[in-house]
């Protein structure tokens, strides 16, 4: 599977289950009702959709210029942490919004959950190339 057609299955499900994932760990960490930390995560999920079409979007325009081909583990590393930098930077003004707490509690219960969705980004991914195999752009030539 290429293209928009692998991009599109990718969002939606990574999103899908992070979305499960992130309302249970929002409503633990923050002690937030269960509509609240609901909310949270969707919105977390919209603004992450958005933001992993782009970055993937980039990162394969980038990758397809590298002259070693694959996906090595430090490539898979960079890419998950690059992708969580940047959704980071938009998420603690909506979780202190949301949640009503300062930007430095919302930088905090962002830190844990940052943990955690690297672990489960790096999962993902794995599990993922290895279902669906690895897009174009790392394939060697």
């Amino acid at each position: 599977m290429q293209g928009l057609k692998r991009k599109i299955v990718y969002v939606v499900s990574f999103e899908l289950i992070a979305v499960l994932l992130a309302t249970t760990l929002l409503r633990w960490l923050s002690d937030s009702p269960v509509a609240t930390a609901g909310v949270t995560a969707l919105a977390s999920s919209a603004i992450a959709m958005a933001w992993n079409y782009a970055y993937n979007t980039l990162f394969e325009a980038w990758e397809v210029r590298q002259a070693r081909k694959g996906r090595s583990l430090l490539r898979r590393i960079v890419h998950a942490i690059g992708f969580e930098a940047g959704l980071v930077t938009m998420l603690v003004p909506l979780f202190a919004w949301v949640l009503g707490v300062g930007l430095l509690a919302a930088l905090l219960l962002n830190a844990v959950m940052i943990v955690f969705f690297l672990v489960y980004a790096f999962l993902f991914n794995l599990v993922f190339d290895r279902v669906f195999g690895l897009p174009l752009s790392a394939q060697a030539r």
